[in-house]
C-alpha cells in the first residue's frame, strides 16, 4: 500500500511529458544520449572513437636483454678509451715527472712511493727530476690541461696522462697498473749512467761554465746542459713523451 503523501501521476502529466521536448524524455541519461543532444543533426550517426594503437607487449625477459647489451656496450667504449694505444715499444714507456728535493715532505714521500711502485713493476721508467732540470717545469706544463695545477708526481704511459700519486696508488691496488705498464720494457740498469739518467756535460765537464774569446773574453753559462752541469745520458733516455 502506498503511503498517503506519494502520488500516483495522473494522465494529464502523461499527456504533457508526451508533448515535451524529447532532452527530457529520459530520465537517466547516458554519455550516448548526451551525444545525441550536442549534435547539431540529430539523425547523423554516432561517431566511433579512433581505435588505440597497436603496440605489442614487451616482456620482461626482452627488457633484461636490453639493458644488459646497452651495458656490454658501454664497458666495451670504457676498456677502449682506457687501453693504451697500439705503438711501438719505444712509444709506450712510462715517464715519471718527480722531484727529489725535501723542501715539501708530502710531496717527497709522494714522489718516493711512485718511483717505488713503478720500479718493484720492473717497467721501464724515464725518471724526469724536475729538481736536476728545470726545463721539465715546462715540459710538464705543457702536457697538462690549460689551467690546471701543476702537482707531483705525473705519470704518462705511452703518451697518455695516467695521473699523480693518488691514482696510480688506486691502479697498483686494484692489480690495473701492472697490465697497464706490461707493455714497458723490462728494466735494465745502463752501463753508462748507472741509472742514474743523468752525465757530465762533455763541453763543460759539469762546470756549467765555458770561457768564451767574445766580447773581451770571459765564462759564459753553457748552453749544452742544466744548471747543475748535467745532461740526459744519450743511452737510456729518450728525448720527449
Amino acid at each position: 500500500m502506498w503511503l498517503p503523501w506519494v502520488k500516483t501521476r495522473s494522465s494529464s502529466d502523461s499527456t504533457c511529458s508526451s508533448t515535451a521536448s524529447p532532452r527530457l524524455s529520459f530520465s537517466s541519461p547516458s554519455l550516448k544520449d548526451l551525444q545525441a543532444l550536442l549534435r547539431s543533426d540529430p539523425s547523423l550517426p554516432l561517431p566511433s572513437p579512433p581505435p588505440p594503437p597497436h603496440t605489442a607487449p614487451i616482456s620482461p625477459a626482452v627488457r633484461v636483454f636490453h639493458r644488459v647489451r646497452v651495458a656490454t656496450s658501454a664497458l666495451r667504449a670504457l676498456r677502449t678509451l682506457q687501453a693504451p694505444p697500439a705503438a711501438a715499444e719505444a712509444d709506450r714507456r712510462v715517464v715519471l715527472y718527480y722531484t727529489s728535493l725535501h723542501v715539501i715532505r708530502t710531496t717527497y714521500e709522494d714522489c718516493r712511493a711512485a718511483r717505488t711502485i713503478l720500479r718493484g713493476l720492473r717497467a721501464s721508467v724515464d725518471e724526469r727530476d724536475l729538481a736536476m732540470d728545470a726545463r721539465y717545469l715546462e715540459e710538464l706544463t705543457a702536457l697538462l690541461p690549460r689551467g690546471r695545477r701543476v702537482t707531483l708526481p705525473q705519470v704518462f704511459v705511452g703518451g697518455r696522462h695516467l695521473g699523480g700519486a693518488d691514482e696510480l696508488r688506486r691502479l697498483h691496488e686494484s692489480g690495473e697498473l701492472r697490465r697497464v705498464v706490461a707493455g714497458a720494457a723490462s728494466l735494465a740498469a745502463c752501463a753508462r749512467c748507472g741509472g742514474e739518467r743523468y752525465v757530465l756535460c762533455g763541453s763543460c765537464d759539469g762546470s756549467h761554465k765555458r770561457y768564451s774569446l767574445k766580447g773581451g773574453g770571459g765564462f759564459r753559462a753553457c748552453a749544452g746542459c742544466n744548471e747543475n752541469g748535467l745532461v740526459r745520458c744519450p743511452d737510456c733516455s729518450p728525448a720527449a713523451v
